[in-house]
Order: C-alpha cells, then structure tokens, then sequence
C-alpha cells in the first residue's frame, strides 16, 4: 500500500502539525498570518520529500500513456480500506496544523480533510501513467470517504470519536513471492496485505449519555479489524491458481485512544498524537470461514 508511505512520512520526517503546537507561547498574540505560510511551507516540503521517497520505491520505470484501471476486485478490497486509512490520518495531522495557524476546530478539520484528498490525488494520477497501474476511480473514492470521516465528525459530534488504525505482523506469503509481497520488514509491511489489519477504533465513553459523570474508562476503545489470508496474487482467482485460498477475516479488540489521556507536557502529548494512528497490540476475537479464533495477543 503505497499511500501508507505518505502517513508515516508526515510521522518520520517530523511532519506532524501537532509538533508546531508545542512551540505556542502566552507570552504574545500569535501572529496566525505567519504560522499559516510556515504550515503550507513545511506541508510543501514534507509533501515532495514523500513523494520522492514513494517514487524510489515505486515509480522506478517510465512512464507511459494515461488510462484508467478498475482494481476494485484486488486483494479483497483491503487495499481501499488502506486508502481511507491514509486520508484520514492524513487530514488529522494536518487539521492539527490548521488549528495552530490560528483556525476553529470545525474550519480547521474541513481544512485538513481537503488537504487529506489533495495530498493523495498525484499519485493516483502517477499511475495513471505508470506501467502496470491505471488511475483508479475505486482508490479516488476511497480517498473522499477517508476525508469525509475525519471532517463529517467534526461536523456531528465536534470531535473525533472513531479512529481508522493501522495493525502489522510478519506472514511467511512474502517468501512466496517477494518481489510482490516484500523483501524484508522494510517492505513487507507496505506490500504484504496478507499481513495488515485495518481498524475502525470507536471511544466508548464519548457515545455514553451524560458521559461526563460516567467512570467508564475515557482512554479504552473498542475496535473492529479487517484483514485477508492466503492472498498471494492481487486476485483471488490468481492466488487459488497457486494452490491458495483467499479469505477475508474480522476482528474484535481492545484499543486505547491516547488522545483521551492527559498530560501537561508537550513532548508526550505530540507522541501521544501520533499513537493514535496505530492500533496497540491485544487480545482478539477473530471471525472467518474457518470459524472463531482467540488471539492471546494480536499485532
């Protein structure tokens, strides 16, 4: 999944907005005119160096004539989920910034969800003209219900209460076919769907009735998972061909939204923020073909 590239290149390359409000002072009115141009700025850079990063790894060959490629059957739809997955996260981060430039929390979040599909649409029109890929409409609307997530909760509730999230382990499918599943962790946690989960973690406590009196636990989430087995080929048809039998699997877990828990300190807040767009390791209940299954602990 090539957009996971550009969430956790706004994490590694120090791109999350949320590091730009650990630098707000009292002391003064902010002068949000100049923090705006310092956001847009560093969105820019960030912005190219992830795509620079996803074009090594990616776009290696020439590119070709436009077109179009309908990849909704691929990989169980995962991959679309990714898509969401990636503009959401995308959006959050950036409404973060927004708001440090001086914006309402509800303009700030419609602000970051636009940023969210922006950020996203030259790669889909990359393959568009990239050999073996095609612009893709499923990945485009993918990308809008991503967006819509993260700013049509601002716009209900005025917060976030339901978080995508992102989950890896290891599958022994990238030592069958490598050079599309991966070499190595460094790639098969972009390439190996067989080994990603996809989250919906929903705060409990925020959907209860006078939740402000509740001892319900604020930090404890509950999630929903989706993950696919046995995929080896984008294709079920392909995979079956190759002695593998796709299957789609559903999970329930624990989870914990960090942004519930509180701290004074701005350091541990910012890493707070960006915990939240992965989903800890914990018990779950998994539901598939073959039945329901106990993982003691699940990555």
């Amino acid at each position: 999944m090539k957009t996971l590239w550009l969430v956790f290149g706004f994490v590694f390359l120090g791109g999350t907005p949320q590091s730009l409000l650990a630098q707000d002072s009292t002391a003064r009115q902010p002068d949000y005119k100049a923090r705006m141009r310092t956001l847009l700025i560093g969105e820019s850079v960030l912005y190219a160096g992830s795509l620079y990063g996803l074009s090594t790894a990616w776009y290696t060959d020439p590119l070709t004539r436009f077109k179009f490629f309908d990849d909704v059957g691929e990989w169980k739809q995962i991959d679309k989920i990714g898509h969401v997955y990636t503009a959401y996260h995308i959006a959050r981060m950036s409404a973060q910034g927004y708001r440090w430039a001086g914006q309402s929390p509800r303009k700030a979040a419609w602000y970051g969800a636009l940023t969210g599909f922006i950020f996203q649409t030259p790669i889909e029109i990359l393959d568009g003209f990239a050999p073996g890929y095609g612009f893709s409409v499923g990945d485009i609307v993918a990308n809008t219900l991503g967006s819509a997530l993260y700013a049509g909760q601002f716009a209900v509730w005025g917060e976030e209460r339901i978080l995508p999230k992102f989950s890896f382990h290891q599958t022994r499918y990238a030592a069958v076919r490598p050079n599309l599943l991966g070499k190595g962790l460094s790639e098969e946690w972009l390439k190996d769907y067989n080994g990603q989960t996809y989250w919906f973690s929903a705060n409990v406590a925020s959907f209860l009735p006078r939740r402000d009196e509740s001892r319900f636990p604020r930090w404890l989430n509950i999630a929903v998972g989706y993950g696919v087995e046995n995929m080896v080929a984008a294709y079920p048809s392909s995979s079956v061909e190759r002695g593998y039998v796709p299957y789609r699997q559903y999970f329930l877990s624990l989870d914990v939204d960090f942004a519930r828990i509180r701290s004074n300190r701005k350091l541990v807040r910012t890493l707070l923020f960006l915990a939240n767009s992965v989903k800890i390791p914990a018990p779950a209940l998994e539901l598939s073909r073959k039945g329901v299954k106990f993982h003691p602990l699940y990555f």
